[in-house]
């Protein structure tokens, strides 16, 4: 019978001492070494003195037969040997032993064992591996045993290589998150082990754990499973009531199906609740499935289903489906009511590399107006302020082809969560033709005015669909959908007058399609005799053709004023860019038709009305109005080149004074009155670093009647000031921290780009935007890879300001519109402990915005979190979560939460 492919290092050590001219004594006391007597050193390779040595076998020939019957042959050793022992290898030829002292290991195939003291007992086939005593009696060189992935750190170990069963003292090995530390482990074969009196822990101090699970007997199958007996938890060495009559824990690499642990809870209004509780269906390496859902004892419940899915290289995508029915109070109370929610997301992402020329994408976020309000699962406060949910889907081609063509096929979807009004684009089309220029010189770059002509092709075609939230998914959505096509194609052409000015020169021509139209009449006979106006819907295809010309000049001015180098302040530079540019179109009144309402007193004439058969189309009836009209814009900004403080520097700072100041109105030539349109002005005024005062406002010339009317009428004609100032808005963001103190560049850019999905904002003043269950694997899995300690030297903190402030006085109201303050904050007051705030104050209506404070706290393998919202949009609530880090064993939490009244 052949032997185990171990035993080979046994047989090999035999063979070796048999063939050695070797004298030893028998093995030395403890606390003494004494090394062989004579040593051979022909028969033996070696890299250092007798410490490393590498054997092989080839063949071993027996020259005295005692028996005609060949024995079976000893298996060859299949790898390379390795031992070492750091002060000595000592070999007992008489007890059949070989003992490796200081540093020792032994290495063969997969198996490798690292130890202070390793003894190889070949008449046992076994190995047994200790740490060593040394005179401090501090235990040192504890053994490693390590046979393929699995890598194991007892204080001695037992190994035979025959049973390739091991007894194992005091074992400490890791899988995956878990700590699994044994006083006695029994290894059965490469795949199971028994374990006695286990306490298995996620902390990193192993030796003195902040908490473990305690259980006299285990089995533990490396990277699967754990199954153990009577389980308590340990908090500190104490024991605590927290107990189970077995347990199971998954120790699995790869994602496999499973069961989701709900969190259990009671709900003022809906009673005691199982929620987020489900199956996890690990399809396969490119799908998987959640579906959880929650009930309340009241009767309401919510079934939620998600799926990511991913191929490499290619794309990846999540689909999110939520349905809820909500139950307030009980039936038969007078405050009973229930309701049902829904909401549906779906994103998809194509690989940039996939395909370069096409492209699919797609961002759905619909579903019933009051979900995020009135959501069971959805606590946090930036969602419950959206007021607007889109989304797009739309795949993408371009033709590489000249000139190139540029395709794409979407549908669009937005809704109002307030009005609870729909508006779809199912689909909407858009194709255009890269510029085209007929008269390029085949070499060389474009000159002139003819050289540079150029005309484009433009097409956008829609089906528009508006309706309300009850109609959603129902036919009715479809009753008054619009159908149309815009058509476009723009010829330009630009060129330099007198080396300086800029001028361009454009005409456009414009079809529309559309699928319906409209026809009136006077009927005499409506309303009881009365009249009025009839209007029909005429289906089939009509069109009406536009055009217009327009032209520009512009130019850029620059002025330097220059005080010195010896001067602080050494230069200033203005940069003015001023354009002006006229438009005039026909009007197109061969797309109206008139009917005529009689009048009912023979001394007034009839009431001719003009209407176009295109109104209410999608794309509106062209204007029947001739126009004429002239705009223009300055442009602004101030810079200063300033003496740096560093006398090493070579070059003067430049620093903004005025970041563009601009203005712009219009003057029409048609219009019998009111020719000059308000100037409208905007800017932005550097006061320090990252923070700028950003104003926009309009100025009117006309003045106001009585009735607080425009009229034909310079202001400053009817006794009043050049200008209105009609509107006014002042605003500035401003971020500073404890960073801005400490001489570093560095901005605090650590904004979570789910918050605009979720409907926040990234500075996080309206709170925290993550939803519940996404919420608790944020705070879990957010650990620091700094080295945590006890106490802060220095306190890191941060401050985020917004302030608006917007004036109108477009009817003499002259009123403050809007004036608010919004802050938020964040402190670590140690390493471990946090703290934060988002507030503010709305000086027009007199109170305090939405309001939340949290406060976090690491717990090394547990964290703990409390959010407290004492003044909401609707009631205050609070939320309180403490669990251990990590995936492995993230169903022991506790959570507890007061929810806001839905109702308010």
């Amino acid at each position: 019978m052949q032997k185990p492919k171990h035993l080979s290092i046994l047989l090999l050590l035999l063979l070796f001492v048999g063939s050695s001219n070797i004298y030893a004594q028998d093995p030395p006391a403890k606390g003494t070494v004494t090394l062989p007597a004579k040593i051979d050193t022909t028969t033996l390779s070696r890299t250092d003195t007798l410490t490393t040595k590498e054997i092989s076998i080839t063949s071993v020939v027996d020259t005295v037969r005692t028996d005609t019957v060949k024995p079976e042959k000893a298996p060859l050793l299949t790898d390379v040997v390795e031992y070492y022992g750091e002060d000595y290898v000592y070999i007992d030829r008489k007890n059949g032993k070989v003992y490796m002292y200081n540093e020792a290991f032994v290495i063969y195939e997969d198996l490798r064992i690292d130890a202070g003291l390793i003894i190889l007992d070949y008449n046992k086939n076994e190995v047994y591996a200790r740490g060593i005593d040394s005179t401090g009696g501090v235990y040192s060189q504890a053994p490693i045993f390590v046979q393929g992935p699995n890598k194991v750190e007892p204080d001695s170990l037992r190994f035979n290589f025959d049973t390739e069963k091991a007894i194992v003292y005091n074992s400490k090995t890791r899988d995956q998150d878990i700590w699994t530390i044994a006083e006695v482990t029994k290894k059965e074969n490469d795949s199971v082990y028994y374990l006695k009196n286990v306490k298995f822990t996620t902390s990193e101090n192993i030796d003195d754990p902040e908490y473990y699970f305690y259980t006299r007997k285990a089995k533990f199958v490396p990277g699967k499973k754990v199954v153990t007996g009577l389980t308590n938890m340990y908090i500190a060495d104490v024991p605590t009531p927290i107990g189970l009559p077995f347990a199971f824990f998954p120790l699995t690499e790869d994602r496999t199906s499973g069961f989701l642990l709900p969190t259990i809870g009671e709900n003022n209004n809906r009673g005691f609740f199982f929620q987020n509780g489900g199956y996890y269906f690990a399809i396969n390496d490119y799908v998987d499935l959640t579906l959880v859902g929650d009930y309340y004892t009241n009767g309401s419940y919510g079934i939620r289903g998600d799926s990511d899915y991913s191929l490499r290289y290619k794309f990846r995508g999540n689909v999110s489906v939520r349905y809820e029915n909500l139950i307030n109070s009980e039936r038969g109370f007078p405050d009973f009511s229930q309701s049902s929610l829904y909401n549906i997301r779906w994103s998809h992402s194509q690989d940039q590399k996939a395909n370069p020329s096409s492209r699919f994408s797609a961002s759905v976020n619909l579903g019933s107006s009051r979900y995020l309000q009135q959501s069971i699962n959805q606590t946090n406060n930036a969602s419950q302020l959206v007021n607007t949910l889109s989304s797009s889907v739309s795949y993408s081609k371009t033709f590489e082809t000249e000139p190139q063509v540029d395709f794409t096929l979407a549908a669009t979807h937005s809704q109002n969560t307030n009005t609870e009004a729909v508006t779809m684009s199912l689909p909407n089309f858009n194709a255009s033709v890269s510029r085209i220029f007929p008269f390029a010189p085949k070499t060389g770059s474009k000159k002139g005015i003819i050289e540079n002509i150029n005309l484009q092709y433009n097409v956008v075609g829609e089906n528009r669909i508006q309706t309300t939230d009850s109609l959603f998914f129902k036919s009715e959505m479809f009753d008054d959908a619009q159908m149309g096509a815009r058509h476009s194609i723009p010829i330009g052409t630009n060129f330099k007058v007198l080396n300086y000015l800029s001028v361009s020169a454009g005409a456009n021509y414009e079809e529309v399609w559309v699928g319906k139209t409209i026809s009136r009449s006077y009927d005499q006979m409506l309303n009881n005799g009365n009249g009025g106006v009839v209007q029909d819907t005429i289906s089939g295809f009509d069109a009406y053709r536009t055009y217009g010309f327009s032209s520009g000049v512009g130019t850029t001015v620059y002025g330097m004023f220059t005080f010195g180098n010896e001067k602080k302040i050494q230069a200033i530079r203005h940069v003015m860019r001023p354009t002006i540019s006229y438009s005039i179109s026909p009007g197109f009144d061969q797309f109206y038709d008139d009917y005529i309402i009689p009048s009912a007193d023979p001394q007034i004439n009839d009431e001719v009305v003009s209407y176009s058969r295109f109104e209410n189309t999608l794309y509106g009836a062209p204007s029947n109005a001739y126009s004429s009209g002239m705009s223009f814009s300055l442009s602004n900004s101030l810079e200063a080149k300033v003496r740096d403080k560093d006398t090493t520097a070579l070059e003067p700072k430049k620093v903004i004074l005025l970041n563009n100041l601009n203005f712009s109105s219009g003057y029409s030539f048609s219009r019998d009155s009111l020719n000059l349109d308000p100037i409208n002005f905007t800017g932005g005024i550097p006061i320090v670093k990252k923070l700028d005062l950003n104003f926009n406002g309009a100025l009117d010339p006309y003045a106001l009647d009585n009735n607080n009317n425009r009229i034909d009428q310079f202001n400053i004609d009817n006794g009043g000031s050049l200008f209105r100032l009609t509107r006014a808005n002042i605003s500035f963001n401003y971020s500073f921290s404890s960073k801005d103190f400490e001489g570093t560049d560095e901005e605090d850019d650590e904004f979570d780009s789910d918050t605009f999905r979720n409907g926040g904002r990234p500075d996080d003043l309206f709170g925290d935007t993550t939803p519940i269950g996404e919420q608790l694997e944020v705070k879990r899995d957010n650990t620091d890879d700094r080295e945590r300690s006890w106490y802060n030297y220095d306190v890191p903190w941060n401050v985020r300001l917004a302030y608006t402030i917007t004036y109108n006085n477009a009817q003499r109201q002259s009123e403050i519109s809007s004036h608010s303050l919004m802050f938020s904050s964040g402190i670590e007051l140690s390493p471990r402990w946090s703290m934060s705030i988002s507030s503010g104050y709305d000086f027009k209506n007199k109170g305090v915005t939405l309001t939340q404070l949290r406060f976090e706290r690491d717990l090394e393998s547990w964290y703990t979190w409390f959010s407290w919202t004492p003044i909401g949009a609707r009631n205050t609530s609070w939320n309180f979560f403490i669990g251990i880090r990590g995936n492995i064993l993230s169903d022991i939490k506790y959570d507890k939460r007061r929810e806001a009244d839905r109702r308010l």
